[in-house]
């Protein structure tokens, strides 16, 4: 893709490449080459588990996973909790470690029966908390997923958001004092700020600005030295737009859950401005499965990835797609513009290069299966949505 630069030039909303299906497996259903590495797991959780995507690097998933540790910081959250269904799928053993700030039981009730399934209430930023962790389990793997996440919520406390920092060097020290195998962390694609040019390459130019993307860099660079330092495996990967099943629809919530919620409850959708600015979305299975390539390549030793699909599209799109697929009658309301990136999508041929991985669930059918998760929990996600409201105006 030719890097177009930002001279208030439209950038076009990329339709849905034909022939790009998802893969999907519930209770083990799927096609057989699929899931075959999921056979001798055991898949005991309820038919209503979210769905996980399968990618082609399944058996190499099943070789690493199988019968090991792994320890999620935030794994009680949005992605963290789509992360230990895999995890648990591919028949590893999952300690999810929260301090249900912004995760939620709810998100992980369905493991809760699970031997290979456990959770762990603390904080990582307070060392005594993760100590104790990996004193108790063995851990061979990590995913350091805890994070203040939210833009209103990071906006309103930086302070906050800074001693995330704490965190990460928690989690890399006792990772190397502990002879962990590896170390994913989940940066984001804020390490960019305002962008320069587009796509955005991992190699171009980082603007990060806000505490939440110098949080994310300063991870970054945790992660490089550890690696480079003492030879600790880490890797870096730069979110995109991630959506899907359980995701926050609350003011403190990320927009495609916002705009689901909104059309399911008879509200207009509201766009700031006139919705022409883009975004990258990336179904959390895929997100998911990217990041378990991330796990099992060596190659992605040392190296910051960006993870999403390539393809722009304008938040006015979105909208108009979540009205259509919702089958409502939803309606459009526009804002004054607030202080916006315009533009932001990655460059992906590092993903697919390193991690062999191309996201394969085209943007309706994700949304298709995040509105039947919101219309089948909808009391739930409402209600959730109620109370990180009513808290955001005391």
């Amino acid at each position: 893709m030719v890097a177009l630069q930002l001279k208030n030039k439209p950038i076009p909303a990329a339709s849905d490449a034909a022939g790009r299906r998802g893969r999907f497996v519930r209770q083990g259903v799927g096609s057989a080459d699929a899931i075959a590495p999921l056979a001798s797991s055991s898949m005991r959780h309820p038919p209503e588990r979210p769905v996980v995507l399968v990618g082609r690097g399944a058996a190499g998933y099943s070789k690493s996973i199988s019968n090991k540790t792994v320890l999620i910081t935030g794994g009680a959250g949005f992605i963290g909790s789509h992360l230990a269904g895999a995890l648990l799928g591919y028949g590893g053993r999952v300690v999810c470690f929260d301090n249900l700030s912004t995760g939620s039981l709810e998100n992980i009730k369905e493991f809760a029966d699970d031997k290979n399934f456990t959770f762990i209430k603390g904080d990582a930023n307070a060392p005594g908390d993760l100590k104790k962790v990996f004193k108790k389990h063995r851990i061979d793997y990590v995913f350091h997923y805890a994070a203040c996440v939210g833009v209103l919520r990071t906006l309103e406390n930086p302070i906050g958001v800074l001693k995330d920092i704490d965190g990460i060097k928690n989690v890399l020290e006792l990772s190397r004092i502990h002879k962990v195998k590896k170390v994913i962390f989940s940066s984001s694609s804020e390490v960019y700020g305002e962008p320069v040019e587009i796509p955005e390459r991992e190699e171009g130019h980082l603007n990060a600005k806000l505490p939440y993307a110098t949080v994310k860099l300063v991870g970054e660079h945790y992660m490089n030295s550890y690696n480079e330092k003492y030879g600790l495996p880490t890797c870096s990967l730069r979110f995109f737009n991630v959506y899907g099943p359980k995701q926050e629809s609350s003011a403190y919530g990320f927009v495609t859950g916002v705009f689901i919620r909104q059309v399911l409850s008879g509200e207009p959708i509201t766009v700031f401005g006139d919705g022409t600015q883009t975004r990258d979305f990336v179904f959390a299975g895929d997100n998911v499965a990217a990041s378990l390539s991330a796990l099992s390549s060596d190659k992605a030793n040392g190296h910051a990835i960006n993870i999403g699909t390539g393809r722009p599209v304008t938040i006015l799109d979105l909208a108009e797609r979540i009205i259509a697929l919702s089958g409502r009658k939803g309606k459009i309301k526009f804002l004054k513009p607030r202080m916006d990136i315009l533009h932001r999508f990655p460059a992906v041929e590092k993903m697919r290069a390193i991690l062999a991985y191309t996201p394969r669930v085209s943007l309706d059918e994700g949304l298709k299966e995040t509105i039947r998760w919101y219309e089948n929990n909808v009391k739930r996600s409402l209600s959730r949505a109620i109370i990180n409201t009513r808290q955001k105006t005391k």
